[in-house]
């Protein structure tokens, strides 16, 4: 722990934003860093890991993998969403296998051991004889579970109460254009890069978006283009016009658009009848994975050409933001590389995320205004 505290003292988070520097780039390579990410940062957050339609009915459940704890997320008998570790207590095999599905139990298919959807442990196969053991004493460890727009959340400790987890963006109202949004597809991605290196990119303030994604830069307003911060969210905002592509422009439509992040790895692009969703998560300190999901308020057989080209769209930016990231992590290797600053214009959000890290991290409330 010694040398994780010199390597965590190498960031100040009180700077000024016009005098600060980013976190040092060993943090996006030092695997023990990483392994501390993992417990105290996505092991003590809420942490987006499903949608409601896919527990619309009792019995439905998901799977999901939070901080590398294996969870299902299940409708019970009651109507009641519930989150479970997805551990049966006899061997540590998992309970439910698939990514969705539908069930009337919870059955280890190593040894039969079998758990109501409430948890409660109902069947132990030829468990007879065994002392000082009660079903009653071993159900599935329970998890905080909440439900936001068509998000389900989980979180694995000591949550923060949910409805001030996420009153950043209920205050604003940036809830109300989802309701008529409904989920239509799904597409992962790889990246050779640490996870901080794809939300430093998605929090530039609209920095690198003429250089790297000409299409997108065809249809926002840079000049215009600003952020706001409000505790562990912030929410970058574009003024959108016709440009001068019409492919682009033909699914990117509207007054403005927003690109919000929450705290530590979701994000949301919100656009005219139209939503992209990104959580990135870490695969080790080299790589990250980061699942898109779609939606779209038109589902009519009419708008399918149109969905299809807003997916390509996304597509595109996805891989053009891959080849930068990738670039980048290379680039954080190097010996002549430290530390970086921030633009003041335009990389606020990229500061406040380096500064509610680093509070995490040293196990800081991280709650706190960071201007």
């Amino acid at each position: 722990m010694a040398r994780l505290h010199e390597l965590l003292s190498q960031f100040d988070p009180t700077l000024p934003l016009a005098r600060a520097r980013t976190i040092p780039a060993s943090w996006y390579h030092d695997s023990e860093l990483a392994a501390l990410e993992r417990n105290r940062v996505f092991g003590d957050t809420w942490q987006a890991v499903g949608r409601v339609d896919q527990v619309a009915r009792p019995g439905d459940y998901f799977t999901a993998d939070v901080a590398g704890e294996p969870v299902v997320v299940v409708r019970g008998d009651d109507g009641v969403l519930r989150a479970f570790v997805n551990v049966c207590r006899h061997r540590g095999a998992r309970v439910a296998c698939e990514e969705q599905g539908h069930a009337s139990r919870l059955r280890c298919r190593y040894h039969g051991w079998t758990y109501d959807l409430s948890g409660r442990l109902r069947g132990t196969p030829e468990f007879d004889g065994v002392a000082e053991f009660c079903r009653e004493d071993n159900p599935l460890p329970s998890l905080a579970v909440a439900v936001w727009e068509p998000f389900v959340w989980v979180h694995l400790g000591q949550p923060t109460p949910f409805e001030q987890w996420i009153a950043p963006l209920t205050r604003r109202d940036l809830n109300k254009p989802l309701h008529s949004l409904h989920f239509v597809a799904r597409q992962q991605y790889r990246l050779a890069c640490n996870w901080k290196v794809y939300v430093d990119n998605y929090l530039d303030g609209g920095y690198h978006v003429n250089t790297v994604h000409p299409g997108l830069a065809s249809v926002i307003d840079y000049v215009h283009y600003r952020t706001e911060i409000d505790e562990h969210i912030s929410v970058q905002i574009s003024p959108l016009d016709r440009g001068d592509n019409p492919e682009v422009a033909a699914v990117r439509k509207g007054e403005a658009a927003y690109y919000i992040w929450i705290y530590p790895n979701f994000m949301i692009n919100l656009y005219e009848g139209v939503m992209d969703t990104n959580l990135v998560l870490p695969e080790g300190a080299n790589a990250c994975r980061v699942i898109f999901d779609f939606y779209f308020a038109d589902l009519s057989e009419a708008a399918a050409a149109q969905r299809q080209q807003s997916m390509q769209v996304a597509h595109q930016v996805q891989l053009e933001d891959i080849g930068i990231c990738e670039d980048v992590q290379r680039g954080l290797a190097s010996r002549t590389y430290d530390t970086g600053r921030f633009s003041v214009r335009r990389e606020a959000a990229g500061y406040h995320f380096h500064q509610l890290l680093a509070r995490h991290l040293r196990q800081q409330p991280v709650s706190d205004s960071c201007g």
